[in-house]
């Protein structure tokens, strides 16, 4: 990242971690593991100035949308249990799929598995 990217892009990280009720110690390691990512943070800074998902980086053939899809699924299984808050932060929705994007770099197998097997549903073999 260019230094102009990178004061941009900490600056919106700052504002998701303010919506999406993280604090300071998270913006701090969530910008060290973005810039520390070239992929990563391609993919932050498109969507900072786009609005969209360039889907472009992949982990394990994993894009930010299919990781956004997997969370939705488990959102809905949140909104079951009476977790309605999380019904308007599309901020935490967001900052999450970034992040575990970048936790999915560092253990990739961990989080394929997740995203195979759990469905956030109540019933088994929703896949299959």
């Amino acid at each position: 990242m260019s230094g102009e990217e990178k004061t941009k892009a900490y600056a919106w990280a700052r504002a998701l971690c303010h919506y999406a009720g993280e604090d300071e110690a998270f913006l701090e390691r969530f910008f060290g593991m973005l810039t520390a990512s070239e992929g990563v943070s391609k993919e932050f800074l498109y969507y900072l100035e786009h609005e969209n998902f360039l889907c472009e980086y992949k982990v394990e053939g994993y894009s930010l949308v299919d990781i956004m899809v997997w969370q939705m699924d488990h959102f809905k299984a949140q909104l079951d249990r009476d977790r309605t808050q999380m019904k308007s932060n599309g901020d935490k929705m967001l900052l999450e799929a970034f992040h575990t994007m970048l936790l999915m770099e560092r253990d990739p197998q961990y989080y394929v598995n997740l995203m195979q097997t759990e469905t956030g549903t109540d019933y088994v073999g929703k896949y299959n």
